[in-house]
């Protein structure tokens, strides 16, 4: 069984501090380095101070977020072996076209065939812009069919669908031999899961399950797949870990006591927060991360939101715990069909302390998960 490792960077602030990611990532030898797509932070500014976060001496503005395509571009000469991917970047800011474009100059630049990771949307990077936020789920099946016409063909290409058309459109840009972008999809929902079975090369969810869950969603995928004629086994099974790790057990559940850290516990929708018994103060409608406006979050409203957050819903949003358990609760989920975890070091969130042992355990995890990978198999 081959397992492949991965680290995001959420791309706001320093490119010096995330290209030192990278060099560190590539350094381990881990496969793949992910950045995110926001044009807003998921952090509130009105509560961004000292008390929030470590981070706000460094950085006392959070909205300071990178350009992708940009950031990999650069990146991309740093990477090596490594897949640089974007997860995920959506059809309500780009263009399919401007998509395809930008997939295939990267792909120009690095070793590996580049990812475009591709979701529906969050509503802080559509809502204050005006961009259109209805009818998500149709607007990226096109956005998916089109991203397929041109990475398979030069064209002329016509597509009418009711997000987006094309009249002999051409995409003469070809990406060089076996680095053809992949396209991955961020789903989480039934709509989405078909989608990723139906036109992704991996499936890429948002939101940290419990391994059940993740292989019941993962066999919605593989179905859709087999139902269009597709090799399941061609998908990538991935996801995004986040670990919040220290010495012990009872040391890292000390570290969701971190305001910033608890913060994430808001991120998860009123369904989620069901399931554990507590009612989210944003409502029993409200879907989670996709659609929080935080810049539109009083400071009032956010410590009041604060002081409803249980313990277990925070504990909830990340695997936690001391290296062994960190280990063997991803090993869960590779024994759910993961093949490729992309740890989100949590932790280093609460301290640069808990940063630097964070940094560490995401080395030791990478050798560990290879060699449990393999001894399993």
């Amino acid at each position: 069984m081959s397992v492949k490792i991965g680290l995001v960077w959420d791309a706001v602030g320093s490119v010096e501090a995330g290209r030192g990611l990278l060099d560190f990532a590539r350094g381990q030898g881990l496969d793949a380095f992910l950045v995110f797509d926001h044009l807003i932070n998921v952090f509130p500014r009105q509560a961004w101070d000292a008390e929030f976060t470590h981070l706000a001496e460094a950085m006392p503005e959070p909205d300071q977020c990178l350009d992708f395509a940009t950031v990999l571009g650069n990146f991309a000469p740093h990477a090596g072996p490594m897949q640089l991917i974007v997860a995920v970047t959506d059809p309500g800011r780009r263009h399919p076209a401007v998509l395809a474009q930008t997939a295939l100059t990267l792909a120009q630049f690095t070793e590996r065939a580049p990812v475009l990771g591709i979701g529906a949307g969050a509503f802080e990077n559509l809502v204050p812009y005006g961009l259109p936020h209805d009818r998500q789920v149709e607007r990226t099946e096109e956005t998916l069919q089109i991203l397929r016409m041109f990475f398979e063909g030069v064209g002329p290409h016509d597509f009418k669908g009711k997000h987006f058309t094309l009249d002999q459109a051409l995409m003469g840009l070809r990406a060089p031999e076996g680095r053809t972008p992949e396209v991955w999809v961020g789903a989480n929902g039934p709509r989405m899961l078909k989608l990723t079975g139906r036109y992704a090369d991996g499936w890429v969810p948002s939101e940290l399950v419990e391994p059940a869950e993740y292989g019941r969603r993962w066999g919605v995928v593989r179905d859709a797949a087999e139902a269009a004629g597709r090799d399941p086994d061609a998908i990538v099974a991935a996801g995004g870990v986040p670990i919040v790790v220290a010495d012990t057990d009872a040391e890292a559940h000390k570290l969701l006591q971190t305001k910033l850290i608890r913060y994430m516990a808001l991120h998860a929708s009123a369904a989620s927060w069901r399931k554990l018994g507590y009612e989210h103060p944003f409502g029993p409608d409200y879907r989670g991360l996709k659609e929080l406006l935080p810049h539109k979050l009083t400071r009032a409203e956010f410590e009041r939101a604060m002081r409803d957050i249980p313990d277990e819903v925070v504990a909830a949003q990340a695997i936690v715990g001391s290296r062994e358990t960190v280990l063997n609760r991803i090993g869960d989920l590779i024994d759910a069909g993961m093949r490729h975890p992309m740890l989100i070091p949590m932790s280093a969130l609460a301290s640069p302390d808990a940063a630097n042992y964070t940094v560490e355990t995401v080395a030791w995890l990478g050798t560990h998960l290879r060699t449990t990978a393999t001894v399993s198999a």
